[in-house]
């Protein structure tokens, strides 16, 4: 979807994907980084908050589950940005907070690196099955994008339990051939070769702003094999129904 920093569309999109999941009897939906509030830190707390209950009322009258990207501003006044997991009937599972959070390369470092907080990795149980949350750059760790060790997390999930890894993305691209030819390709690598190593299904969905130029990543399902199961075209709001089948710890 094309995620912007107007809460007010973002919930029109969201809610009617929703319902669009509900008629092909999806079991959950997936939204990229920060598809709610828009990716940063900025959002007025009160609207997002309001925001948020109309999402997951739809959700829960439609039964769908929700991986919902958006930043978010906890009780205690810290800002992450997040992954929310939520059951069909709406009920509040938990929340992923980015882990491998993205800033310059300079001492100290600037970027989200100075505006969110993160949270210990965790594993949740959604419609009775293990899964993991990454956000972005938690997955593949480009080190042109952070300064922080990359700690695969993929396989870290993988040894936690999880068979299925949800991956909200919203990276940045300019239409260049560096954004082209080096940064997707390799995001898309990652994707694959992380699937692979940890023995896990990856389902990722990039943002589609500008839906002029190609999006920063691929988006569909990669198989634990490390080949692509689904994938979309590379450019402006895409779809896609894919069930994954029992034996990997999810039913759809």
């Amino acid at each position: 979807m094309e995620v912007s920093t107007d809460v007010g569309r973002n919930v029109d999109q969201i809610v009617d994907e929703i319902a669009r999941s509900s008629e092909v009897g999806a079991d959950l939906l997936l939204t990229p980084e920060g598809a709610l509030s828009g990716y940063h830190a900025e959002f007025d707390r009160s609207e997002l908050r309001a925001a948020l209950d109309v999402v997951t009322n739809a959700a829960a009258e439609h039964g769908v589950g929700l991986a919902l990207g958006t930043c978010f501003e906890e009780d205690d006044s810290s800002v992450s940005n997040q992954l929310r997991f939520y059951e069909s009937d709406g009920t509040y599972v938990g929340r992923h907070a980015k882990i491998l959070l993205c800033g310059t390369l300079d001492s100290p470092a600037r970027g989200e690196i100075e505006q969110y907080v993160s949270a210990p990795l965790t594993t949740f149980t959604v419609a009775g099955r293990t899964v993991g949350g990454l956000i972005c750059n938690d997955l593949w760790a480009n080190p042109m994008c952070t300064p922080m060790d990359d700690p695969h997390l993929v396989q870290r999930l993988a040894g936690m339990g999880a068979r299925v890894v949800l991956h909200a993305v919203n990276g940045g691209r300019d239409g260049g051939s560096w954004s082209r030819d080096v940064y997707f390709a390799y995001h898309e690598t990652n994707l694959r070769l992380r699937a692979r190593a940890a023995g896990v299904w990856v389902v990722t969905v990039d943002s589609c702003s500008p839906v002029t130029v190609p999006c920063s990543a691929p988006s569909g399902v990669i198989a634990p094999d490390g080949s692509w199961a689904v994938r979309t075209p590379d450019r402006g709001p895409q779809r896609f129904v894919f069930t994954i089948p029992d034996s990997a710890g999810l039913d759809g």
